[in-house]
């Protein structure tokens, strides 16, 4: 699903913004570490049972949205990212913050901009 500089700019970069739903239809998003292993993602924390990305996925609200992006320069303005839509399930393993339950997201569609190359051109 991903192309190789996708891949590699997803394995560069620290934060995401997950985005989850409540059973109220309520949205909530918040900034997350993750993991990606080139299938799936991979987001958990220190108190991730409390968090309410974790209640709603528990809850069986399984659709979520996953942003990663970055500005590669101010000056000229040259944005880039990667989006998906995706559904998540907890998953026990060993990650980024320690061997705990993590939320996997599976992507099913993804739109990336700036990667391969610059969104404006003069």
């Amino acid at each position: 699903m991903f192309t190789q500089p996708e891949i590699e700019y997803l394995n560069a970069q620290p934060l995401a913004r997950m985005a989850t739903v409540s059973s109220q239809q309520q949205p909530d998003v918040a900034a997350v570490g993750f993991d990606f292993d080139g299938e799936y993602f991979y987001v958990s924390g220190m108190r991730n049972q409390r968090t309410l990305k974790y209640k709603n996925v528990a809850a069986g609200n399984d659709k979520v949205s996953l942003v990663v992006d970055d500005l590669a320069s101010r000056d000229p303005w040259q944005p880039r990212g990667i989006k998906i839509h995706g559904s998540a399930d907890l998953v026990e393993r060993k990650g980024y913050a320690g061997e705990k339950q993590y939320l996997r997201i599976k992507p099913e569609r993804k739109w990336s901009w700036g990667i391969e190359k610059p969104v404006f051109t003069n």
